[in-house]
């Protein structure tokens, strides 16, 4: 029997969890970024927090929203959140987090969930501090709100490419429609525009105190090969740097090679490993 069980926690422990999601500032990114914004509140927050340890010793914590995020979940907490879980409905699209959390919990929670879509066991996790010492591209740039129609469509390519579904098929796509509009909004969308179509794109998707997290990165399939990944991407680096965060994070496929080579290159340097399950 386990002698530390899982809670929910409410807004009176935000501190605890706060002085956690600073202990893993790259991994929990998406956890903390929901938290300063509507707090533990479940109601305000869409998402449950749950946390393992003792009230006054708070070990762990897993955001189970739309995503389900371990965060700092030793072996003990992993089975402890795997024992609740397995008895309630699946209503995550995906489990993302440190590599070892979420393979543990997807093999205890499988048999209750599954099956999975894909399976990723290995993402690299990049972060960089520095600006780039590679030649930006002048031309990427944030993308204007009037510009939304024209990102948009690169956004589903993006999406369709990377996730496997189209984000067309759930409300055809009003509810993704307004992410893409809202990361204009607030500065967090760049793109590379040649005669009026996008060549280039990438966001600002998470931004917490710690870090800005980029994710949707994606080069139009006629210009690939054609060498304009890494000064585009060392544009937003070196941005993002300046404005919005200390460190610029984001996590990759182990076998996109020759992301990993731009990424590279923009001086990211690996400080762990992600997994995800997509269903």
């Amino acid at each position: 029997m386990l002698t530390v069980p899982v809670r929910q926690l409410g807004e009176s422990e935000r501190r605890a969890v706060e002085r956690l999601l600073d202990l893993d500032p790259f991994a929990g990114a998406q956890v903390a970024e929901r938290v300063t914004a509507r707090g533990l509140a479940w109601w305000r927050a869409e998402g449950r927090i749950l946390g393992y340890g003792a009230r006054r010793n708070l070990e762990s914590i897993c955001w189970l929203g739309g995503n389900l995020t371990p965060v700092l979940a030793s072996e003990s907490a992993v089975a402890a959140y795997a024992e609740l879980l397995a008895a309630e409905e699946r209503l995550c699209s995906s489990i993302v987090g440190r590599a070892d959390a979420v393979l543990g919990l997807w093999d205890r929670l499988c048999g209750h969930w599954g099956p999975a879509r894909d399976v990723r066991p290995n993402q690299p996790l990049l972060a960089t501090d520095a600006p780039p010492s590679v030649v930006t591209d002048p031309d990427v740039r944030l993308v204007r709100g009037n510009e939304v129609d024209r990102l948009f469509p690169a956004a589903v390519a993006m999406y369709t490419e990377e996730v496997g579904v189209s984000p067309l098929v759930e409300d055809s796509g009003r509810g993704y429609r307004r992410r893409v509009a809202d990361l204009v909004r607030a500065g967090r969308a760049y793109a590379r525009f040649v005669d009026g179509q996008v060549v280039f794109k990438a966001e600002l998707a998470v931004v917490t105190r710690h870090t800005a997290q980029v994710q949707g990165v994606w080069v139009a399939p006629q210009w690939r090969g054609r060498g304009i990944a890494t000064a585009a991407m060392a544009a937003v680096v070196r941005d993002a740097l300046l404005r919005v965060a200390p460190t610029v994070s984001l996590y990759v496929n182990d076998f996109n090679l020759p992301a990993r080579r731009v990424y590279e290159r923009c001086g990211f340097r690996t400080v762990g490993t992600l997994a995800t399950v997509l269903f």
